[in-house]
């Protein structure tokens, strides 16, 4: 199942791919949620091959989820991996600069399931997709609204 969506930023890319990038704020805010997060890498800067694997309940169940970074080209594009024992997910981000300050950012994500509970998972989200894909589009808009305001807050 592929889910993606469009935002216009008001800010430079640089900005934008900067707060995209901070992996150690994605850490802490996963901690905060309950879930576990080990780095599995030893990169000192972020780039290709950067990798975690957390732990976390949902709906009920401890989950699993071992998550790579396998591509990263600053400041244009972003693509993470995520494998769990029922899905394999991918998530793209592109940037595009539509003037000096603002940004276009691309997201995409695609499920794909490895499971047959997990097919059919994703089969009664795809029938009711009209009510998943408004959610996650508004998600992202809050997300980056939240870009949007930490780059104004910089400025100032």
């Amino acid at each position: 199942m592929k889910l993606s969506t469009r935002e216009d930023l008001d800010a430079p890319i640089e900005t934008v791919f900067g707060q995209l990038s901070d992996f150690d704020g994605f850490e802490r805010a996963v901690l905060r949620r309950g879930a576990e997060v080990v780095r599995t890498d030893d990169l000192a800067v972020p780039g290709v091959g950067m990798s975690w694997h957390t732990e976390f309940k949902y709906r009920d169940r401890q989950r699993k989820l071992d998550i790579e970074l396998t591509e990263y080209e600053a400041p244009e594009r972003m693509r993470i991996n995520a494998t769990s024992k029922a899905v394999d997910i991918v998530v793209e981000i592109d940037l595009v600069a539509m003037s000096r300050s603002r940004t276009r950012m691309n997201l995409s994500l695609d499920a794909r399931p490895r499971t047959i509970p997990a097919r059919l998972v994703i089969q009664s989200l795809k029938l009711a997709r009209q009510n998943v894909l408004k959610r996650f589009r508004k998600r992202v808009g809050e997300f980056a609204a939240e870009i949007e305001a930490r780059a104004k807050a910089e400025v100032s």
